[in-house]
């Protein structure tokens, strides 16, 4: 077959190996032109780079393309031929027992604590999806029958997604990607596709508390389970709870932040349709600090904690680190603006007066988000125009006293200063590292 691969990221990378070992022609379509691509491959490259793809037998888009795109520049009856490394790892994986988690936060690490619950139990578990992995690849693993697949799925992925997992979850959702789906609406039916193709035989497991993910579950067929919620595991006593089993005290978790409660109740929610095991599930939450950029502590200096929360690039992210971090904090937020709605966030650093001694803003968002700081009567905070982020840090520094904690927890994205989250948030750890 002629196929055509649309953009050349982690997934289109996963597509070309794939495809390409089994022996078809390959055309990398992608808007760099200064691409290096292998030998054994055509290429299109450019401003004109989806154009002509009626020609192609199969057409594979990578996540950061919209299927708006595609039909711009090609017959709407082009979308026929297209599909995803997502939809075809869902074809093709040998085991039907896959788990797929969305929501706009929490995915990856909910994710995470779900697949050390399982290997804790025994079960034998692959990792993959949108924390790192491309699920295509995965199927280099020598996926067995019995074994068990955790994805982390974005709403790029989920757009035009063909089938559901056998256990469906979706997290707390609020704005977010907005720049790419053209509205709320879309960003939800999105999510919703996770569930949307569910049997009576699939389960779907939602946060009630939350009109989004409850409407987005509720798509599907699949059983609905809630968590924080009777059956699925909830809090009582300040102790997570379960089908009447005592789990573990909350003051026991490893992750900071209430937050991060929710994050554990889903994945406590979804490990148990598979073990009851609660040794298991315990060992994990009360081991398990989190992953990297996502509230990781760096190091303690001269009785100040530094804290990096790069991948909190929502509002709502970082509302959710400031309550986390009881101690008194210089936070560092701004950046690329892609106009979500901030008053809230504005109005948080307001109510968290007491505990804040500076707001630095940073980044492309700063005269925005300044205004609505002004606007919600927040009045310690500094814009800080230098890109450098050593300059940064060492502002935010002399701003700290014995006990403080300096948080970089941005609520926009990296765009306009850093090539993603990592790179923002490696750059922050290394200017603290080198303090």
């Amino acid at each position: 077959m002629n196929i055509a691969i649309l953009g050349y990221g982690l997934e289109g990378q996963a597509a070309y190996s794939y495809w390409r070992n089994a022996g078809h022609s390959i055309t990398v379509c992608d808007k760099n032109i200064d691409l290096v691509l292998p030998d054994d491959v055509q290429s299109q490259l450019g401003g004109d780079y989806l154009k002509g793809l009626d020609g192609f037998d199969v057409i594979v888009r990578s996540p950061g393309i919209h299927p708006g795109e595609i039909t711009t520049a090609n017959d709407i009856s082009t979308l026929r031929k297209v599909t995803s490394v997502t939809n075809e790892f869902l074809e093709m994986c040998p085991s039907r027992n896959i788990i797929g988690v969305t929501g706009t936060k929490g995915k990856g690490t909910t994710c995470t604590l779900i697949t050390r619950m399982l290997e804790a139990a025994g079960k034998t578990v692959h990792l993959g999806g949108n924390i790192g992995t491309p699920a295509l690849n995965l199927l280099g693993n020598n996926i067995q029958p019995d074994d068990w697949v955790v994805l982390e799925l974005s709403s790029f992925q989920l757009i035009d997604l063909k089938s559901s997992p056998n256990i469906s979850v979706c997290l707390m959702v609020v704005p977010e990607h907005l720049n790419w789906h053209k509205d709320m609406a879309e960003y939800v039916t999105s999510k919703q596709q996770l569930f949307v193709w569910q049997t009576y035989d699939d389960i779907a497991i939602f946060y009630p508390d939350n009109e989004y993910s409850a409407t987005i579950a509720s798509a599907g067929n699949g059983a609905k389970v809630p968590y924080c919620e009777d059956p699925g595991a909830m809090i009582i006593d300040g102790c997570i709870t379960i089908g009447g089993q005592e789990i573990c005290d909350v003051t026991e978790l490893q992750l900071l932040g209430e937050h991060n409660w929710q994050n554990a109740c889903a994945a406590v929610t979804t490990a148990w349709q598979i073990t009851h095991s609660v040794a298991a599930i315990k060992s994990v939450l009360t081991s398990f600090a989190g992953l990297p950029h996502r509230l990781e502590l760096v190091r303690e200096l001269d009785g100040v904690k530094y804290y990096n929360d790069s991948f909190a690039s929502t509002p709502d992210a970082s509302i959710a680190a400031l309550q986390a971090i009881p101690d008194m904090k210089i936070v560092i937020v701004g950046g690329f603006d892609r106009n979500l709605p901030i008053d809230h966030f504005a109005h948080s650093l307001k109510q968290h007066a007491d505990d804040i001694r500076k707001v630095l803003i940073i980044g492309a968002s700063s005269e925005r988000l300044s205004s609505a700081c002004k606007d919600a009567g927040v009045e310690n905070m500094e814009i800080i125009t230098s890109n450098d982020m050593q300059e940064i840090v060492k502002k935010a520094q002399s701003y700290a006293e014995t006990d403080d904690a300096i948080l970089l927890s941005p609520g926009f994205a990296s765009f306009d200063m850093f090539k993603n989250f990592e790179d923002r948030g490696n750059q922050f750890k290394d200017a603290v590292n080198r303090l």
